[in-house]
């Protein structure tokens, strides 16, 4: 089985030339499915290509993401997300990006287990639903903030740089 986020080590997944994936823990072939599970659950892993050894493991990370959002049942990635998401690759604010979007979603984390807390006490009262709301609300104004700060950064730079040429 696979080890928990901050265990000894992650399991190994090799991923075949026809594409199959082999999970070395528990010596079986797995589907993009159980990997999303095991990343539901906490387990750790990485995904290395059986032939080259190349790690693999964002590029199958994004195929589950892609995978999830494409069952339509619940999308996570708004439109304009991804549009400006894409907007950043190639711009020299681009390296900003990960680290950003690293740190809004623990904030966005230490939110959801402050909201599920303040559940678990109100269990038998009135569903703090407007608490949520705002809570969200002030991420994603936080969000749309930096991205547009990205962005009027990104546009003058560039202004300046042409005006340098």
């Amino acid at each position: 089985m696979a080890s928990k986020k901050g265990g000894d080590k992650p399991t190994v997944i090799k991923k075949y030339a026809n594409r199959r994936l082999y999970d070395t823990g528990r010596s079986s072939y797995v589907t993009l499915d159980d990997l999303c599970q095991m990343v539901k659950e906490g387990y750790d892993f990485v995904v290395y290509d059986a032939k080259s050894g190349e790690d693999l493991t964002r590029s199958v990370l994004t195929q589950i993401i892609v995978e999830q959002e494409s069952k339509g049942e619940q999308n996570l990635l708004p439109t304009n997300f991804l549009r400006q998401l894409i907007g950043f690759y190639g711009d020299n604010m681009g390296k900003f990006v990960p680290n950003y979007l690293e740190q809004a979603f623990n904030d966005f984390t230490q939110k959801q287990d402050q909201f599920r807390d303040q559940l678990n006490k109100s269990f038998g009262g009135i569903f703090p639903m407007g608490s949520f709301e705002e809570m969200s609300k002030q991420n994603m104004a936080m969000f749309e903030q930096t991205m547009k700060a990205f962005s009027n950064f990104a546009g003058q730079g560039n202004k300046t740089h042409k005006s340098d040429e």
